[in-house]
């Protein structure tokens, strides 16, 4: 028998107030693999994938909004938490990933509103939440709580370089202006992503991590770099304005070292995967972090594809294109998790 009215409410309450931060990541992952099934000729595919993400994202930003209303505390301690406040950067990642959904689509107004939108919001969460993070300290070190959710401060960078790449500003100094903001969002995301590095490798090295801690976000360093990847790319293929032409030499080799560092990493997590869920026998159940996993396989594709077709690479194209049907399977592989537990949810047990 289904559970009363009353019971549901008060689970859908207590499952707002654990909202995760960065469950963003869900929008970011079905907008990257829509993009990444367009770009493969399948536009009906990305079609319903892009409106999935679409009302994905309509009910994350319904469910933030009550829980910013009813449980501020537990939102306002996330910000100053080492582990989850850069998950709200996933916001910015996953409205710039459909502003891209919806250029292609040809609606660039509604793509240019959620561009303001995500930047707007990095611009903010950019300055405050490391500063919450850093400053206000709970008297446990910082250095040992530093994990791959980090990387995803990067990537809302990232995002936004990709994003405005898109945009078309005809020319004189609304043209400058557009490529000094998306060089600059492409640079910030960079150098973020060499400081993260740091600091990730410098814990696992003092502090070591042990096979539950190594959470799906750590995926989010192989995907920091493809997004580095179709950003530099992009940028690449923008109309010559002086910003991009300065910066044009450096992107254009620096992407193929990104490309091929994030190929590197690949093996790596696996590895690292295996040894988290076989040898230590964590158990492989639904949480929201596994977005944080697909996003990077569909980004790693869209980056191969991307650069192959730009420089003239099929080797990498086809790269590409097998990590799309890797990226799609665990697509499908999350998401029936994720239906599994909110019929969980429904039924006369508990959560």
């Amino acid at each position: 028998m289904p559970a009363s009215p009353s019971t549901l409410l008060a689970r859908a309450d207590d499952a707002t107030a654990s909202l995760a931060p960065g469950y963003f990541a869900l929008v970011m992952a079905t907008g990257i693999v829509s993009v990444g099934l367009r770009d493969a000729g399948l536009s009906g595919a990305a079609r319903a994938l892009l409106v999935v993400a679409a009302a994905g994202a309509a009910v994350l930003v319904v469910l933030s909004l009550l829980r910013g209303i009813r449980h501020r505390a537990r939102m306002r301690a996330d910000a100053r938490s080492p582990e989850r406040a850069f998950g709200f950067f996933t916001t910015v990642a996953a409205a710039s990933v459909l502003a891209v959904g919806l250029q292609a689509e040809g609606a660039g107004r509604a793509a240019l509103v959620l561009l303001l939108l995500g930047a707007a919001i990095w611009v903010v969460l950019g300055y405050v939440l490391p500063w919450q993070v850093l400053m206000a300290r709970d008297g446990e070190p910082i250095l040992a709580r530093t994990d791959g959710s980090w990387f995803v401060w990067s990537v809302a960078s990232q995002s936004l370089a990709v994003g405005l790449s898109g945009l078309t500003a005809g020319s004189g100094a609304a043209a400058d202006l557009l490529g000094v903001l998306t060089v600059m969002a492409w640079s910030v995301g960079t150098i973020l992503y060499v400081g993260i590095a740091v600091l990730v490798i410098l814990r696992i090295v003092h502090f070591g991590i042990t096979p539950e801690q190594f959470e799906p976000t750590y995926w989010v360093s192989m995907g920091a770099l493809a997004i580095a990847v179709v950003a530099g790319t992009s940028i690449y293929a923008m109309d010559p304005v002086p910003m991009v032409e300065a910066a044009r030499g450096l992107i254009g080799g620096t992407v193929v070292i990104f490309w091929c560092f994030a190929l590197w990493q690949i093996p790596l997590l696996v590895g690292a995967g295996v040894w988290r869920h076989l040898a230590h026998r964590v158990p492989l159940r639904y949480q929201p972090t596994l977005w944080s996993m697909v996003f990077p396989l569909g980004m790693f594709a869209v980056a191969s594809m991307k650069l192959g077709r730009t420089e003239h690479l099929p080797v990498v194209e086809a790269v590409g294109k097998a990590g799309l049907a890797v990226a799609v399977l665990a697509w499908v592989a999350v998401a029936a998790g994720l239906v599994l537990t909110l019929a969980r949810g429904l039924g006369p047990g508990r959560r």
